[in-house]
């Protein structure tokens, strides 16, 4: 049996991370985990639940009424992420959640919830996950890491086109303010800033289609698991 292995894949946002960790999941037959979806059903919940998550106290109460996990939709052929059993995929992509997302991530205690929840889920091996602290704090010990990067006019128009097929209204202007903003919050905070691993091979894909970049990443895995032996 061929060995399975942990990639995991960091990037700013909108630069295609969850599109390569899923087509990867799909050709290798790994698990896909979406974590920037967790963070989302987090920040959904919060504000559904008139949640101040600057407030500690409320905060971390609010944490143990929260269960997410994912599933596989047949018809669409994508996974979907449910929030304490109802599937808020549509919810959770609205600019209303990416405008608060950042914040929220940022928590130490959100944070430290998901991680430990990521890190079950990468017991078993033969797991992509993408993220912003995937390769730095949630599987340092990853045989392979990618750090995602693209142009930022390139990002912002190919986040306007996946809001507008997913029947979410935003100008490109908004897209571009929230990608600046997140940027800046991600790499600025604190807790698990967004960074580089020093050992994660750099992927940029500003001149790349899908196909493309899918081939370059699955001949890393190829040539990590010939590696491992």
């Amino acid at each position: 049996m061929e060995r399975k292995i942990i990639v995991a894949i960091d990037g700013h946002a909108s630069c295609g991370k969850s599109t390569l960790a899923r087509q990867l999941a799909n050709k290798l037959g790994y698990t896909y985990v979406d974590s920037g979806a967790m963070y989302r059903a987090v920040t959904l919940y919060f504000l559904e639940n008139g949640i101040d998550y600057r407030n500690k106290g409320q905060m971390i109460s609010a944490l143990k009424n929260i269960n997410i996990s994912f599933q596989y939709n047949e018809k669409t052929e994508m996974p979907e992420t449910l929030l304490n059993g109802k599937v808020v995929e549509k919810e959770i992509r609205s600019m209303k959640i990416s405008d608060e997302v950042s914040p929220v991530s940022a928590i130490k205690e959100v944070r430290e919830f998901l991680v430990a929840q990521q890190q079950q889920m990468g017991n078993h091996k033969g797991l992509t996950m993408d993220g912003r602290d995937i390769g730095t704090v949630v599987f340092p010990g990853a045989e392979l890491k990618i750090f995602l990067t693209s142009n930022e006019s390139i990002r912002a128009e190919r986040r306007f086109i996946e809001l507008h097929k997913k029947g979410i209204d935003a100008t490109l202007e908004e897209v571009i303010h929230n990608l600046e903003s997140r940027d800046y919050e991600d790499s600025h905070r604190i807790t698990s800033p967004l960074y580089k691993a020093g050992d994660a091979i750099e992927l940029d894909n500003t001149n790349l289609n899908e196909a493309q970049q899918l081939e370059f990443a699955l001949n890393l895995v190829r040539e990590k698991i010939a590696e491992l032996g």
